[in-house]
């Protein structure tokens, strides 16, 4: 498909929803979507700071990219999928607005498995025992293993 604008190839695909439950669906290359989502400009945002025009093409958000797998923001918007877990970090600022508007939070409030501690107290004591297990096991310390084991499990079942 061709972009709407230009002769090039259309890699951004928008969807802009309109009154009356109408739907417009428009097809551009990187450059025309740039014109057409930031149109005051008539380009990407102009950088605070004087920076030089590389600097503004790593600071709009489509330009970003991920240093470990090389995916572009750009990229994850049309996809829909990171390409790795650093992607997170890399894109934090662009991620958590949009996470906040699908989710309506940050933070995973869903249900957590029935043996699961009851409170955070609870998770780090657990987390603090599995160590101090591990520690046991690699002391060839068995009988501080054997009690440590047995203190996870009563605190599993409550």
């Amino acid at each position: 498909m061709k972009c709407q604008r230009c002769t090039k190839p259309a890699t951004l695909h928008i969807t802009e929803v309109l009154p009356s439950e109408k739907f417009e669906e428009l097809h551009f290359c990187e450059d025309c979507a740039k014109k057409h989502l930031y149109p005051a400009s008539g380009n990407t945002p102009k950088p605070a700071g004087g920076k030089s025009s590389s600097d503004a093409a790593s600071e709009d958000p489509g330009g970003k990219v991920c240093g470990a797998c090389g995916i572009k923001f750009v990229e994850f918007r049309n996809s829909g999928r990171l390409g790795c877990p650093h992607d997170y970090d890399e894109f934090q600022e662009e991620l958590v607005p949009l996470l906040e508007s699908i989710h309506g939070e940050l933070k995973h409030n869903g249900k957590t498995p029935l043996r699961a501690p009851a409170g955070k107290d609870g998770r780090v004591e657990l987390t603090k025992l599995r160590r101090k297990l591990q520690d046991a096991i690699h002391r060839e310390s068995y009988e501080e293993a054997a009690r440590l084991r047995d203190s996870i499990r009563g605190l599993e079942e409550n």
